[in-house]
C-alpha cells in the first residue's frame, strides 16, 4: 500500500467540470502528488499518485488521450 503524498488535513475538492453531478471523483493535491477518491463512497479509501504520475494523468486527460 502506498503512503499518501498529501497531508491528511488537506481539503478534498471536486473538479470544476463536475457541474454538480453525482458521478464524480474528489481530489486533494499537495507538493508531493495527489489522492483521488469516489465522492459517493469517500470512506472506501483513495488512490495515491506521486507528482510525476499525477502530472501524467492530468496531461492525458487534457490532451484527450484518456477521454
Amino acid at each position: 500500500m502506498n503512503k499518501s503524498p498529501v497531508s491528511p488535513g488537506t481539503d478534498w475538492h471536486k473538479s470544476n467540470y463536475s457541474n454538480g453531478g453525482t458521478n464524480c471523483v474528489e481530489a486533494r493535491e499537495g507538493s508531493q502528488g495527489a489522492d483521488l477518491r469516489d465522492s459517493q463512497n469517500p470512506l472506501l479509501g483513495h488512490l495515491s499518485f506521486a507528482s510525476p504520475e499525477w502530472a501524467g494523468l492530468l496531461q492525458g486527460i487534457k490532451t484527450g488521450l484518456l477521454a
